[in-house]
């Protein structure tokens, strides 16, 4: 969505009025995927994505994989720009 309004659960579940709710890594890839799929890439978007790899576990194979993807992405904008 434009102007940064994209908003999904993930969004829902940090509110800061509501109580915490551990993501699993289903639930943070699901909400990976569909931030990078909006086609809007900015720095905003990228610290978003690191947020969500950020509740996953430090020796998460899929932590890993989707940091790789990220950085991967934010060349390829930071290329285009």
């Amino acid at each position: 969505m434009p102007g940064g309004q994209h908003r999904d659960w993930y969004d829902e579940a940090r509110q800061p009025h509501k109580e915490k709710t551990l993501l699993t890594e289903s639930q943070v890839e699901k909400s990976f995927r569909s931030l990078m799929s909006t086609g809007e890439r900015t720095e905003e978007t990228f610290d978003k994505a690191e947020e969500m790899l950020d509740e996953l576990r430090c020796e998460s194979p899929l932590r890993h994989r989707l940091s790789v993807e990220l950085e991967e992405l934010r060349a390829l904008a930071s290329s285009k720009s």
